[in-house]
């Protein structure tokens, strides 16, 4: 609900209506699903984003919702950590991705005075980054497959773990292409 509040804040303070530019019940659906794959039941084998995405759809899907209203509210939560991505997409996918990031590593100066402040007094942060990072990560030290490199969930399993990352060179030479051989650029 506060990555809606936020999004939907953020929106307005970019002069982006609800209504008028976006579909705010397709915002609102991306909103309070975004985080599914980090669930029992939504803890597939991929990132969790794309787990979360999957387990939405399926249920809006059922739901009788059309497949291209499901369409974008899975393309909301699929990408709702990739900011640069997310924030070139329709609104409602924007908003999404702006609404998530504002409630993870806002900065309470860019919305109204007190806002935040209201907003967490009607609806309590409970640790909530250090509790979604220990689920991230506990996922993806159970299904590596889950974190893949350059990730959300790959970066933070990193930071715990302290395996070392390939280097480009060792990433694009696994195949044998040998791009490298002979090469002095």
């Amino acid at each position: 609900m506060r990555t809606y509040l936020y999004g939907r804040c953020v929106g307005e303070r970019r002069g982006v209506v609800a209504g008028r530019d976006y579909d705010d019940e397709l915002f609102f659906l991306g909103c309070v699903l975004h985080d599914v794959g980090l669930t029992e039941e939504g803890n597939g084998e991929q990132r969790f984003e794309v787990d979360g995405a999957d387990l939405a759809a399926e249920f809006l899907t059922r739901q009788g919702v059309s497949a291209e209203r499901v369409e974008v509210v899975w393309d909301a939560i699929a990408l709702h950590t990739s900011e640069g991505i997310a924030s070139r997409k329709r609104p409602e996918i924007a908003l999404v991705c702006a609404g998530a990031r504002m409630d993870i590593a806002g900065n309470a100066d860019l919305l109204p005075p007190g806002y935040a402040d209201r907003v967490h007094a009607a609806l309590p942060r409970r640790h909530t980054a250090a509790v979604l990072h220990d689920v991230i990560v506990a996922q993806a030290l159970a299904e590596p497959r889950k974190a893949p490199l350059f990730s959300l969930p790959g970066e933070l399993l990193q930071l715990r773990t302290g395996t070392p990352r390939p280097t480009w060179q060792q990433i694009t030479q696994s195949p044998g292409w040998n791009d490298y051989a002979g090469y002095e650029g």
